[in-house]
C-alpha cells in the first residue's frame, strides 16, 4: 500500500506485520511491555475518538513534552488521524522559550510526561492568560490523565469511529502534520511547519538505505521531539523494527544487553563518550594485556569500507585476533550483536567510525536540518555506498546543489512548508525557484567502488570567520581535529578580526586527572589543576600535534582551559549536544578579550620597540625634564 500520509503506517503494519508483537516497547516495573500491530492500530484510534469527543479539529495545536514512550506514538497517531497539528517541545527549553511556544503555536493542550517535566513548564504556564490544559502521563493530583483521552475515546467510539473514517480521507498529504520548534542560538524559536508529505517521503527514502532486516530491535533514546529521531521511528515502523524505549540516559547499556539490540540512533557526542570509557579503560591494564588492548585501537584505525589491505591474509589474521580479544569483549557491553548506528547532528571523528567499524559496531553519517524533514544526505550500507568522512550520497529524491560561496542548497518533497506565522524569513531561506538555503557549507567529493559521489560538510556558513589580514577561519573543521584529543571534551575556536585563532578548552577531565596521577601532579579542584604548568604545557603539545594539519593562518595560536562542563541542562550545548556559539561568546567574552589583549601589548616588535625608545624633543615643545 502506497503511504503519504503518516497514519497511514498504522494500516501497513496490519497489513505487512499483522503478527508483529513488539512495534513499541517500553520497560514498566522491571518488564518490557510491548504493544503489538493491532493493539497500536486500537489505541491510536480511540486516542483520536477521544480528541473529537474533546472538541478538536484539523488545524488545532497539541503541545507535548513528553520522555520517549509509547504513549508519544499513540498521541502522535491520533493527532494525525484526526488533522490535530503535533508539536512536540524539548524538556530543557527557558521559561522565555515555553512561553514564547505556547503563545505562537496557539496550542489548546498540553501532555507532559511527569511531574519533574510539569515543574520545570509551571513557571511559563503561571504567567500566561490563556494557558493550554494540561494533561500528564503519570498520575499527579489535580490534572487530568492523557489515559482519560483514551477512556473517552473507547466509550464515545461508537458516535465518533464514523466521523474519524470520514475525517481521515479528508486529511491531503501536502496539510501540515507537525510544528517543530528550532533551538536557534538567535531569536526566539522558529516553528517549522512539516507536512504528511515531507515526513513520508522522507522516511521511506532512508529506510531504503537501511540493511536492518524486520525482525530486528532497535533501541531509541534521543528525544522522540527531535525530527531525526522521530523519522528514524517511523523509518523503523515501516521497515518491521521491534522499537524500544530506553528507560533513560544512565541505562542505555544495560538496555542494549538485555534487548541484544541490532542498532540504534546517536549524536556524535554520545558516541564519543563511549569511545572514551572504552579507551579509558585499557589504562588499568598491566603488560601484554595494555599492549594488545592499545593495539587493538591502532589496527582499528586503520579500517575502511573501501580499504583492499582488508583482503590481504595478515590483515585478517590480525582482524581475527583483536576480535577475539577486545572487539568482542565491546559488542558483548551493547549487546553481543553487530550494530548499525545512524549519527547526524554533527561530525564524528573518522579514527572513531573506523575503530568501531573494526569491532563491527557500523556507524553511518547522515546530513540534514528539521527544515528538510531532515535527511538530506546519509551514508548508504544497503548498496555499500559508504564513505568515511563524509555524510554519504544524496538522499533519492532529494536535489542539492551549491551556491557560489559553497552554501549547500536544496530542493525535493522533504523541504518544509516554511515558518509557521513567519513568510517574511521563510522567503530569505526558501528561493523562487524553491531552492532551501542550509547556511551549511560543502562539497561532493570522490566516488567508492562503484557508487555515487559523496557530500561533505565543511562548516556551517555563519560560523565561517575572518582574522584581521583577511584569511577566513572555518571553525569546525579545527575543532574537529582538536576533539581528536582524548584531552578535550569540547571546545571552540574564537578569533574574528583578530590576528590570528585561538581556543576556548573544556578539558576531559576523566583522562586529565589519570594523567595528573601518572605525573605526580598535586591539586586542590579542577580549578587549580588548570592553573599548574605542567597542564598548559600538555595542551600546548595537543594543540601543536593539531595544527599540523593546518595552514600557518589557520593554526591555534593561544588558548585558555575553563573547569566548566558543557551541556544542554546547562544551556552551553544544544539539546543535540552541538556548541551554543553564541552562549558560549558571551559567557567567556572577558577570558576572550584577555586572549587577545595580552596578544595586542605585545604587539608588533617593531612598533614595541619604538614604543619603548624615549626621544629628545624635536625642535619644539617643552624639553624633558630631568
Amino acid at each position: 500500500m502506497e503511504i503519504t500520509r503518516t497514519f497511514d503506517l498504522l494500516d501497513y503494519l496490519l497489513e505487512q506485520f499483522p503478527e508483529k508483537e513488539d512495534v513499541l516497547c517500553a520497560k514498566e516495573k522491571g518488564e518490557w511491555v510491548k504493544y503489538s500491530s493491532r493493539k497500536y492500530y486500537d489505541i491510536a484510534h480511540y486516542m483520536a475518538c477521544g480528541l473529537l469527543e474533546m472538541g478538536l479539529k484539523p488545524g488545532d495545536k497539541i503541545i507535548t513534552m513528553t520522555a520517549n514512550c509509547p504513549e508519544w506514538n499513540f498521541t502522535d497517531m491520533a493527532c494525525a488521524l484526526t488533522g490535530v497539528i503535533h508539536v512536540p517541545i524539548y524538556p530543557t527549553l527557558s521559561v522565555e522559550n515555553y512561553m514564547h511556544i505556547i503563545r505562537h503555536s496557539e496550542a489548546q493542550y498540553m501532555f507532559i510526561s511527569n511531574h519533574i517535566m510539569l515543574r520545570r513548564v509551571a513557571p511559563a504556564l503561571e504567567k500566561l492568560e490563556n494557558a493550554p490544559k494540561v494533561y500528564t502521563l503519570e498520575k499527579i493530583d489535580g490534572y487530568p490523565r492523557t489515559f482519560d483521552i483514551l477512556k473517552l475515546g473507547i466509550s464515545s467510539k461508537d458516535k465518533n469511529a464514523p466521523r474519524l473514517a470520514q475525517l481521515k480521507e479528508t486529511i491531503r498529504p501536502e496539510d501540515c502534520a507537525t510544528l517543530i520548534y528550532t533551538s536557534g542560538t538567535t531569536g526566539d524559536p522558529k516553528g517549522v511547519m512539516l507536512s504528511h508529505r515531507n515526513l513520508c517521503s522522507n522516511f521511506l527514502a532512508h529506510a531504503k538505505v537501511n540493511y536492518m532486516p524486520a525482525g530486528s530491535k532497535a533501541l531509541s533514546f534521543l528525544p522522540l521531539n527531535h525530527i531525526y529521531e522521530r523519522s528514524m521511528n517511523y523509518h523503523y515502523q515501516f521497515r518491521g523494527v521491534g522499537i524500544y524505549y530506553a528507560e533513560n540516559m544512565g541505562t542505555i547499556q544495560q538496555n542494549m544487553q538485555e534487548l541484544h539490540a541490532d542498532g540504534f540512533c546517536a549524536v556524535p557526542r554520545v558516541l564519543e563518550m563511549v569511545y572514551d570509557k572504552l579507551y579509558a579503560a585499557g589504562k588499568d591494564f598491566k603488560g601484554i594485556k595494555k599492549k594488545i588492548y592499545d593495539r587493538a585501537f591502532v589496527h582499528g584505525s586503520r579500517w575502511d569500507y573501501s580499504n583492499l589491505q582488508r583482503m590481504q591474509l595478515f590483515y585478517q589474521l590480525s582482524q581475527w585476533f583483536y576480535d577475539r580479544m577486545v572487539y568482542r569483549h565491546w559488542r558483548e557491553k551493547f549487546g553481543g550483536h553487530e550494530l548499525c548506528v545512524i549519527t547526524g547532528s554533527s561530525s564524528i571523528q573518522p579514527k572513531m567510525l573506523r575503530t568501531f567499524a573494526a569491532a563491527g559496531i557500523y556507524i553511518h553519517e547522515g546530513y540534514g536540518l528539521s527544515e528538510t524533514s531532515p535527511v538530506i544526505a546519509v551514508n548508504n550500507p544497503a548498496k555499500n555506498w559508504v564513505k568515511i568522512g563524509t555524510v554519504g550520497p544524496i538522499l533519492e529524491g532529494v536535489e542539492v546543489k551549491f551556491a557560489e560561496d559553497g552554501e549547500i542548497l536544496t530542493r525535493g518533497p522533504h523541504v518544509m512548508m516554511g515558518y509557521y506565522k513567519d513568510p517574511e524569513y521563510t522567503a530569505q531561506v526558501i528561493d523562487e525557484e524553491g531552492w532551501f538555503h542550509t547556511g551549511d557549507v560543502g562539497e561532493m567529493v570522490g566516488t567508492g567502488i562503484g557508487g555515487p559521489r559523496y557530500l561533505r560538510i565543511t562548516d556551517r556558513k555563519k560560523d565561517i570567520f575572518k582574522l584581521s589580514a583577511g584569511k577566513y577561519i572555518a571553525p569546525q573543521l579545527l575543532e574537529n581535529k582538536l576533539r581528536e584529543s582524548e584531552y578535550i571534551e569540547q571546545v571552540m575556536v574564537v578569533g574574528e578580526n583578530e590576528k590570528s585563532a585561538s581556543a576556548i578548552i573544556s578539558p576531559n577531565f576523566n583522562t586529565l586527572h589519570y594523567w595528573a596521577l601518572k605525573h605526580h601532579l598535586h591539586y586542590r579542584d579542577n580549578v587549580t589543576l588548570l592553573t599548574l604548568p605542567e597542564v598548559k604545557e600538555k595542551y600546548r603539545e595537543v594543540i601543536a600535534e593539531s595544527n599540523r594539519d593546518f595552514a600557518a593562518h589557520e593554526q591555534i595560536k593561544n588558548f585558555r582551559l575553563v573547569a566548566d562542563e558543557w551541556t544542554a541542562n546547562n544551556g552551553l550545548l544544544s539539546p543535540t549536544l552541538k556548541i551554543r556559539r553564541k552562549v558560549l561568546m558571551e559567557k567567556y567574552k572577558n577570558l576572550i578579550a584577555e586572549i587577545y589583549g595580552n596578544e595586542t601589548s605585545s604587539g608588533n616588535p617593531i612598533l614595541s620597540a619604538f614604543r619603548s625608545v624615549e626621544l629628545p624633543t624635536f625642535g619644539f615643545g617643552k624639553k624633558k625634564q630631568d
